[in-house]
């Protein structure tokens, strides 16, 4: 398949989505760059930021008593857990926008069916299948994307949570 033909078919596609596709590819982009900014988070900065909280934590514990360095625990644990957890609410509310766009889309493509039929009654078929084609588009979209994220970003906070209880484990075995 040549870029022409691609870029044809794709043109195509937003063309009978509406502008209610737009909505969704913005929203999917930026659920991707989300996606992938957190889980470079993961790989580089996490690992640093976790070492430095050991080192703290390392070099306090002298300084305190049996119940101080509990809660400090528990403090740098929480630290860990919410810097690895970072943007995970905007991820989630991204992935439930998503299908609403596509029910928006939806309810759009369906508004121009009933346009469509109380103009010209049932017999244009041709501008009905318009309003349709924008509803089963968008709908399409909208899930397709919320759940092909739904797994990463569920991914993602399991790895927030347990790493932050291998945090926790390896603190309170290292006293």
């Amino acid at each position: 398949m040549n870029w022409a033909s691609y870029l044809d078919g794709l043109s195509n596609l937003f063309d009978k989505g509406g502008a209610t596709l737009w909505a969704i590819l913005f929203a999917s982009i930026l659920l991707w760059i989300l996606i992938v900014e957190r889980y470079l988070a993961h790989m580089r900065q996490l690992p640093d930021f976790r070492d430095r909280l050991r080192q703290e934590f390392l070099a306090q514990r002298a300084m305190l008593n049996e119940m101080l360095v509990f809660r400090r625990i528990q403090a740098l644990t929480n630290d860990l857990r919410a810097e690895a957890a970072k943007n995970t609410g905007a991820l989630n509310a991204l992935t439930t926008i998503l299908p609403l766009l596509g029910l928006l889309g939806t309810v759009s493509g369906m508004i121009k069916v009933f346009d469509v039929i109380t103009v010209f009654g049932t017999g244009n078929t041709r501008g009905m299948a318009s309003g349709i084609s924008e509803a089963l588009v968008t709908t399409m979209a909208g899930l397709f994307t919320a759940l092909s994220g739904l797994y990463f970003v569920s991914n993602l906070e399991h790895r927030a949570e347990e790493m932050a209880r291998k945090f926790e484990a390896e603190l309170f075995e290292g006293e």
